[in-house]
């Protein structure tokens, strides 16, 4: 490719092009600058480094995922909402494997703020909100969730579930249902823990402390 047109945004895409390719790993800038055909030290007026490329990518990964699942969760509410939601990362991971990779970028504290990654989090918050939770059992489902999207994914990427009965669409179907049967009916918090010693605790509930 000629080197005219290029830009700092023209060399973000192209990297996560590349990514979804290769693997996000494999994304520097000395493999860009083969892609553009031109050298190495002429992209740096564009990207300081490969991480700074990295981080690019993630950021425009997150975007995107925040765009889609923004588009799919309109007009939604309760379990439809939470598999639409579901289907977005893991139709995103599938069509654009380097880039999910690359939305789950370790990024410092104010970048990430800056970022798309708020707008996921809000919105998981938003689909909870119909499962009446409180804190801190809001943010614990949070977490549960994106545990159960990305885990499974990443499983299913790396060809986990690939040669076993039934199929993996099967069990994704499921795994939502149980989801949302779980949020419906979340656990009640257990107490905190008895104080004392393990035989303190005997004597007290089989009513044989002597006093």
């Amino acid at each position: 490719m000629a080197r005219a047109g290029l830009s700092t945004e023209r060399l973000v895409r192209a990297g996560a092009e590349l990514a979804d390719e290769v693997g996000f790993d494999q994304v520097t800038v000395s493999a860009l600058a083969r892609r553009f055909d031109v050298k190495v030290a002429s992209l740096y007026s564009h990207v300081k480094s490969s991480q700074d490329l990295k981080t690019r990518i993630a950021l425009l990964a997150l975007e995107e995922l925040a765009d889609r699942a923004a588009e799919a969760l309109a007009g939604r509410a309760g379990k439809d909402a939470l598999v639409a939601f579901a289907d977005v990362y893991r139709d995103y991971a599938r069509a654009h494997p380097g880039r999910y990779t690359a939305a789950r970028l370790r990024l410092d504290p104010e970048t990430a703020a800056a970022s798309a990654g708020s707008r996921h989090s809000q919105m998981t918050r938003a689909i909870l909100r119909g499962y009446d939770l409180t804190e801190p059992d809001e943010t614990h489902a949070v977490r549960m969730i994106g545990s159960v999207f990305h885990g499974y994914v990443d499983l299913e990427l790396s060809g986990g579930f690939s040669h076993s009965a039934p199929d993996s669409q099967q069990s994704w179907t499921r795994v939502l249902d149980a989801l949302d049967a779980l949020l419906r009916n979340w656990p009640t918090p257990t107490g905190p823990p008895s104080h004392g010693t393990p035989t303190e605790h005997r004597r007290k509930t089989d009513g044989t402390q002597r006093r």
